[in-house]
């Protein structure tokens, strides 16, 4: 494997080896004029091209982002296929403090990365994720057809946050359903870390169904806007304080990957688990803790699929309430994996990994 350059990367070397899921295709791109240094991840496009965001992060090294970019195009692979969708899985990480870039130098980014997306000539299908924007994706698409989450005033759907909320809330209401037998969260004191761009709209929903919302946030400005809007709502010191909290009936971790792990788990309060957040699972064994405490997980890249499902549709002439039908099946999703763990005596992971490996195989022999 090679950058533009023809120099070996050792970053790629190393981990096209190691245990990350049988990638299809490692891309490194760099363009020394704008400062771009990105990875695009293919894992597979079983079910047809792949498709995922552009996550822009100043990671510690080039490993960490090829290890991020892996992990998160193998985690849209399952998303889209238990989505439904016909689309397979990747992810693009941009290396660098996003706040850095602003102005003409932020665009001049953005058209070298979708120069380098286009290079693929449709095998990777991008859009926004962490650090990206829908105006982000506007310039991106100037050099790249294939580009979603797109602002409206040019042809796209525009914020992809709106529907991964709504399809997060789904997925608490089929929890509460396997948990309490009834799909609402009135009454249920809900722990939200991370009231971003999908956190936010999540406590609205919340909020609207009658829960006792809590939150956190690195950010002063996030929490802030949520408490100016309620101003009872009741806020944390951070993350390790909320998960800890008495009482606590569901935990949504919003933020980034890894927030169940040997730490957080053993001092969870919550009986649920159900976030935006990817990857949330910070090690395969996370699972089986999580069920030895009887904490029922809802697998994060099943519920948090409604963007996926929104940014797809904008492929083929988006319709909103089409996408939020598709959206509002997650419920019934979740519902078939909580059944599917307790027919296999499996946790809900697993048994959301198995459906998902299945669509994808019964597609590569058709």
């Amino acid at each position: 494997m090679t950058d533009v350059t023809g120099e070996p990367v050792d970053a790629l070397h190393t981990l096209f080896h190691s245990d990350q899921g049988g990638h299809e295709q490692v891309v490194l791109c760099q363009d020394r004029a704008s400062g771009l240094k990105a990875v695009i991840a293919i894992h597979s496009t079983a079910l047809g091209p792949a498709l995922g965001g552009t996550r822009f992060y100043p990671y510690a090294s080039e490993q960490a982002a090829v290890a991020d970019a892996l992990n998160l195009a193998r985690g849209m692979s399952y998303k889209n296929a238990l989505a439904g969708l016909g689309h397979g899985g990747g992810k693009a990480v941009i290396i660098g403090d996003p706040e850095a870039f602003e102005g003409d130098r932020r665009t001049e980014l953005l058209l070298a990365y979708g120069r380098a997306v286009a290079s693929l000539g449709g095998r990777y299908v991008t859009a926004c994720d962490v650090g990206t924007y829908v105006a982000d994706m506007d310039v991106v698409a100037r050099e790249c057809r294939w580009t979603t989450g797109r602002s409206p005033e040019n042809g796209g759907a525009g914020d992809s946050s709106v529907l991964t909320a709504f399809g997060v809330f789904q997925g608490m209401r089929a929890s509460a359903q396997r948990l309490w037998g009834d799909p609402t969260l009135r009454g249920r004191k809900v722990g939200v870390a991370g009231v971003g761009k999908v956190g936010h709209h999540l406590v609205e929903h919340l909020l609207a169904d009658g829960a006792e919302v809590m939150i956190t946030d690195v950010r002063e400005e996030s929490v802030r806007r949520i408490t100016e809007r309620h101003p009872g709502i009741a806020v944390a010191a951070d993350t390790e304080a909320l998960i800890r909290t008495e009482g606590l009936d569901i935990y949504a971790p919003c933020a980034l990957g890894g927030a169940l792990n040997d730490d957080t788990v053993p001092v969870l309060t919550a009986s649920v688990v159900c976030g935006a957040a990817n990857n949330q699972l910070a090690h395969p064994g996370v699972e089986k803790d999580l069920a030895d405490r009887s904490i029922l997980y809802a697998p994060d890249y099943v519920v948090n699929a409604g963007g996926v499902i929104q940014v797809a549709d904008e492929l083929h002439g988006f319709d909103f309430d089409r996408c939020r039908a598709k959206a509002a099946k997650i419920f019934d999703t979740t519902l078939a994996i909580f059944a599917r763990a307790k027919s296999d005596g499996i946790p809900p992971a697993a048994a959301a990994d198995r459906i998902a490996e299945q669509r994808m195989a019964d597609a590569a022999r058709r």
